[in-house]
């Protein structure tokens, strides 16, 4: 009889022996198999896309470690909830080692929340593990970034993914009944994207819909996949597929696509203001200057949404994802702070140019704090031709407008502004 979890809870593995995967971090030798040889686990975050382990891995280092483990989530656990926790794990010093508190989705909590963090993680009270599929650099506040180390964990390679489908068929007490010829695997693999969860979820309806020895081979896995489509789950990989396909296919100009992927999202009952959400990014980051009018729809949207909810609210999603799509496009926005942000990295904390400080002092004053400072409003056409940019960047353009008919005209003026100091 099949048992009732899903194959890849059941091949959950229970130790670092049983893990797959990223062996830069518990290979041999590795830093995070260092760190439970010598018992000596930092605070850690532990960065990387669905389905790569990053819960499984937590969850063994505390075993491993034969640390007391807690868990939150932050989808649904506020600052009280935190603290509670804390004081728990904490246990007015009944535990001879320190208690592991693992986060997932640490990337969701507000600052109000990570600050609640920071007391018990500095004094040692606990050692925090935060899971995230987003770049820590940008959504972790840095004073706890600062008290972590980050670790990258990567989509599983096929070596990898081939290693789990044997143990899937040697191991589960449902699947090792069944004669599996696994003749290929090209279609789980691509089908997976590196994400083991999905893997073993594909190959799991796979087997259950063939009849005697299952003989896998790509064709019969696209042909189940396509007749057997999974339900939509916004709590799992579909949400992101679908999402993706979404944002893609507004980002492709095409409004039939767009309006087909949101009507999947309704139907499965997706949060309409997650949806909201990614127009409002859409319509910066594909759309930008060559309709800024997109931003304005996309906020509008969210607002409304926001007001009435569902039933009504798909009819405002449909109109804002529809008009994202048929507008002109433009990454240009993006690409500049992508750039400006390189070059950031690059060249550190170049001074501020004197003439562009604020000067609240005699003393700052004294030392040219905003000496030759020129008021753009006081010059001929609001425009003063000065230096904006720190010495050893300028000339330096980051912005590039788009080839569209507004960025065009941004072009232009730009060029008879500033001549050729920025290559317009």
């Amino acid at each position: 009889m099949k048992p009732g979890a899903p194959l890849a809870e059941r091949m959950r593995p229970k130790s670092l022996a049983e893990y797959v995967g990223q062996k830069h971090l518990v290979g041999e030798g590795a830093v995070l198999r260092r760190a439970v040889e010598s018992k000596t686990l930092p605070s850690i975050i532990l960065w990387g896309p669905p389905g790569v382990g990053k819960t499984t891995l937590a969850n063994i280092l505390a075993v491993e470690l034969k640390r007391p483990f807690y868990s939150l989530s932050a989808i649904n656990s506020g600052v009280k909830d935190i603290r509670e926790v804390i004081e728990k794990a904490s246990g007015g010093g009944l535990f001879t080692e320190k208690p592991v508190l693992f986060i997932d989705e640490i990337h969701r909590f507000s600052k109000s929340q990570q600050d609640s963090l920071l007391g018990a993680v500095e004094t040692g009270k606990i050692t925090l593990i935060g899971a995230t599929t987003e770049n820590p650099s940008f959504e972790v506040i840095s004073a706890l970034l600062s008290r972590c180390q980050v670790y990258i964990l990567k989509n599983l390679d096929e070596a990898d993914l081939l290693r789990l489908l044997h143990t899937a068929m040697e191991k589960d007490s449902f699947l090792k009944t069944k004669r599996i010829q696994l003749a290929e695997t090209a279609a789980l693999f691509r089908l997976s994207g590196g994400d083991a969860r999905r893997l073993l979820n594909v190959f799991e309806l796979v087997i259950d819909n063939l009849i005697g020895d299952p003989q896998v081979t790509d064709k019969v896995v696209l042909e189940i996949v396509q007749q057997n489509p999974v339900l939509y789950d916004k709590a799992g990989d579909n949400h992101y597929d679908i999402i993706s396909a979404f944002i893609k296919s507004i980002r492709g100009s095409d409004p039939n696509g767009a309006v087909y992927w949101l009507a999947r999202m309704v139907e499965g009952g997706e949060d309409a203001l997650f949806i909201a959400r990614r127009m409002l990014i859409a319509a910066s980051e594909d759309i930008g200057n060559a309709n800024p009018t997109a931003m304005v729809v996309a906020l509008n949207c969210f607002q409304a949404v926001n007001a009435i909810g569902y039933p009504e609210a798909r009819i405002v999603l449909a109109q804002a994802a529809t008009y994202l799509a048929t507008s002109p496009k433009s990454n240009a926005a993006y690409a500049a702070i992508n750039k400006a942000q390189e070059v950031v990295r690059e060249t550190g904390n170049l001074p501020v140019p004197l003439h562009l400080r604020n000067a609240p002092t005699s003393l700052m004053k004294d030392i040219g704090y905003g000496q030759g400072y020129e008021y753009a409003h006081d010059k001929a056409g609001n425009f003063s031709p000065q230096e904006y940019l720190p010495e050893a960047l300028s000339g330096k353009k980051l912005y590039d407008p788009g080839n569209n008919a507004r960025e065009r005209e941004i072009r232009e003026a730009l060029k008879k502004i500033w001549g050729d100091k920025y290559g317009y």
